[in-house]
């Protein structure tokens, strides 16, 4: 059977650069069934579901529901959920846990903050606490916005939560059904794609340590794409794992092409250059559409250190 994520993969398109993009994520637990709109089209309140998106809107907060691998027959609402909030930007990433038994106050949080990376208020309104589990592995598993994630999410969730993975929850959307199974980990931000249980067994246990995998990453969601792209290809330029070893400081220009500063905590700058093509031949890009289309992608096309005083300059 010919799918949007099998026809992706043997096209061999370029997965690095196409993650979501969100400096905080706030996760909802909620059971049952989710619609392609989940959080007006499950058994959340949808007049609830409205308002976190509008206030979530601009902020650089990204809202998603999640519940545990499984049958997801809804025999009524919770008594309690959990609620995870982890901020992604370099040097000041963190991961808060709450249990709540009505997901109302989350309309009480404020959105501005959190984006920017201050957790006060959910600590006060939720009684959030310091998350000091294991990292989390978000696998995207909504089959109402494509039957790939379905198809090969729900499998992939399911064995490594029987495997005995920590941490590990479905969730509503990462975008980019195509590269499925995506999976998001927490609380660096890094999405993976194409996922395979060994592989992704690897990434958790080098997140548990601070290392970053850059094999089968789609890039870091603290940054835009451009940045994703760039701040992959120094990693691998460098064999740079540390987590919160490079930021990206600057990017300069518009599509189809940036020149991108990537910092490393120790000093040293890369500039990047990178270039915004299209994949070709056309191809679906989701299996819920006929229309045949051609997905940006983001192509490094020259990589060089700078030495300090142009980097200061810049």
């Amino acid at each position: 059977m010919s799918t949007c994520s099998t026809v992706s993969q043997d096209l061999d398109e370029p997965i690095a650069g196409t993650a979501a993009t969100a400096t905080t994520w706030l996760l909802l637990e909620q059971p049952g069934p989710w619609g392609a709109k989940a959080l007006t089209q499950s058994h959340l309140d949808p007049a609830l579901g409205r308002a976190l998106e509008a206030a979530a809107q601009g902020t650089g907060v990204r809202i998603a529901l999640i519940r545990r691998p499984g049958r997801h027959a809804d025999c009524g609402g919770p008594a309690e959920r959990q609620v995870y909030v982890a901020h992604t930007v370099p040097g000041n990433v963190w991961m808060h846990a709450a249990t709540i038994t009505d997901p109302q106050p989350l309309l009480d949080l404020d959105f501005t903050a959190l984006g920017m990376g201050d957790h006060h208020t959910f600590d006060s309104v939720l009684q959030g606490q310091p998350h000091t589990g294991d990292p989390l592995a978000l696998v995207c598993t909504n089959g109402k916005r494509d039957r790939c994630c379905a198809l090969l999410g729900r499998p992939l969730a399911a064995e490594l939560a029987a495997s005995g993975v920590d941490g590990v929850w479905e969730v509503t959307h990462l975008g980019g059904h195509r590269f499925s199974p995506t999976l998001l980990v927490l609380p660096y931000g890094y999405a993976y794609g194409r996922a395979q249980t060994h592989a992704v067994k690897e990434v958790l246990h080098s997140a548990q340590e601070g290392r970053i995998v850059v094999e089968g990453c789609r890039g870091n969601s603290a940054w835009e794409r451009p940045g994703q792209a760039a701040e992959l290809a120094v990693r691998r330029a460098t064999g740079e794992a540390a987590a919160e070893a490079l930021s990206v400081v600057l990017t300069d220009g518009a599509a189809p092409r940036w020149e991108v500063t990537v910092a490393h905590v120790d000093g040293r700058h890369w500039r990047v250059s990178v270039a915004q093509g299209t994949s070709a031949p056309p191809r679906p890009e989701s299996c819920g559409t006929s229309v045949l289309g051609s997905p940006a992608r983001m192509d490094v096309v020259a990589l060089r250190e700078l030495r300090t005083a142009t980097a200061l300059a810049s």
